[in-house]
């Protein structure tokens, strides 16, 4: 006679197994490959955006000061953008301090506008800032305006020595770059 226990159930009628059952196993191992090969097709498209090599290499540069002269600018190129390093004078300094900052359009002393203990670097990008015209001033025999600065010809802004926006239309100063002194006469811009 036969009891309970010992009477056999359909298979579709047996109680299911407590524990990882082999199902388990194959869902959790094909999330996982799926997972994985995501992780690698989208590896290469995130990488694509980053930066390429030339765009790397004029994300800064490093500019020599040794062989400007105080009074001299040189026009140089930093992110396809024209900059100007002057080397500022004693009286071309103090002409600078001597401005009352409250009367500008843009107020800005030259301390703000250069680095500290190199007050002598005005380091500015080379367009004006009102239509992103390229002003004069900077090689010698240029009309430097009426202030000694730069002067952009093609809607009269003149600018001062601090290369503030001192007469004419554009609204702002010489926009001043993010720059770094690593020794004396270098400086890293960028």
């Amino acid at each position: 006679m036969a009891t309970e226990d010992h009477v056999a159930q359909p298979a579709s009628e047996q109680p299911e197994e407590e524990g990882v059952r082999r199902r388990d196993f194959l869902n959790i191992a094909a999330v996982s490959v799926a997972g994985v090969g995501g992780v690698i097709a989208i590896l290469p498209l995130v990488n694509q955006m980053n930066p390429s090599a030339d765009v790397l290499a004029l994300a800064s540069i490093d500019v020599d000061l040794s062989a400007i002269e105080p009074g001299q600018t040189i026009k140089t190129s930093w992110r396809k953008q024209p900059l100007f390093i002057r080397h500022l004078t004693e009286a071309e300094i103090e002409e600078a301090r001597a401005v009352d900052v409250s009367e500008l359009r843009d107020p800005q002393t030259l301390a703000e506008r250069t680095a500290e203990g190199h007050e002598q670097w005005l380091i500015s990008l080379a367009v004006c800032t009102h239509l992103g015209c390229i002003p004069l001033g900077a090689a010698a025999g240029e009309n430097k305006g009426e202030f000694g600065g730069y002067f952009c010809p093609c809607h009269g802004s003149h600018y001062d020595t601090a290369g503030r926006i001192r007469k004419g239309p554009a609204p702002t100063n010489l926009v001043v770059p993010e720059y770094e002194f690593t020794s004396d006469t270098t400086v890293t811009i960028g």
